[in-house]
């Protein structure tokens, strides 16, 4: 009889749900045998969900791939809503039918696994664009505007000129066919690959202002509203990198003026 060690190694070579590995096992009636089963089972299940859940989301894309694009790029920006720092967007275009494990919306990814899934998008993609609009311009055209101009940037730095473009909710004055997708980064995969591209470039930007502004917690806030943020705003005023036409920091300079 072998171990369960040795039933251990066979079951992690096991893919399939239907494999006859299960039914032999069925009569072993150790516990551990069972527990080991039960998890190699759940571990099949998982990885069918993730492969249809990939599948789904690439359905924008297959329609693109059967009208014979290829080099499709995502776009999306992170940074609409904090008080301080720039609005970052990401282009992105991936090969035709890739699908990259986790990968999803950003805000569904755990900060922890945001760096793993960035490397993969940087290993697989053909080409990445980013763009930035710094609080400077977001003051003078307003956020919309500046992210618009963020991803009209982005799409001008990616190395190849893209043939349609997916984007997150938005329209851009570009003369390159596009298709704008409400929740795009959790329902396109390219949308969802610039989405973390975007998240992790400006993650590091705001952890590196908060060496050169501590006491704001950027490093953890990213620039958003939080008590720790007010905080500081309160004990050291405005920062170079403040949205001035964002409240509260709008009140706390006409307060100053006046």
């Amino acid at each position: 009889m072998a171990t369960i060690k040795e039933i251990q190694k066979q079951l992690e070579q096991v893919t399939g749900l239907d494999d006859p590995f299960f039914k032999e096992l069925a009569h072993d009636e150790r516990t551990g045998v069972k527990k080991l089963v039960v998890k190699r089972r759940k571990a099949i299940q998982d990885e069918y969900e993730e492969e249809a859940r990939l599948e789904k989301m690439l359905c924008y894309e297959k329609d693109l791939y059967a009208q014979g694009i290829e080099w499709i790029a995502g776009i999306d920006e992170v940074g609409r809503g904090p008080l301080a720092g720039p609005v970052v967007a990401a282009a992105v275009i991936l090969p035709k039918n890739s699908k990259i494990k986790g990968l999803n919306d950003s805000k569904k990814i755990s900060k922890k696994k945001h760096e793993t899934i960035y490397q993969e998008v940087l290993k697989q993609a053909i080409a990445i664009g980013i763009g930035i609009k710094d609080n400077q311009v977001i003051d003078e055209v307003n956020i919309y505007e500046a992210t618009k101009l963020a991803m009209i940037e982005a799409v001008g730095n990616l190395k190849i000129t893209p043939q349609h473009l997916l984007i997150d909710a938005m329209k851009l004055d570009l003369q390159i066919p596009q298709t704008s997708i409400i929740k795009g980064d959790a329902n396109s995969l390219s949308i969802a690959a610039a989405s973390i591209v975007a998240k992790v470039t400006r993650d590091r930007m705001m952890t590196d202002y908060d060496l050169t502004y501590p006491g704001y917690d950027f490093a953890h806030n990213v620039g958003y509203g939080t008590q720790h943020h007010l905080e500081g705003l309160k004990r050291r005023g405005i920062t170079p990198i403040h949205r001035k036409t964002f409240e509260p920091i709008k009140s706390m300079i006409k307060k100053i003026e006046n």
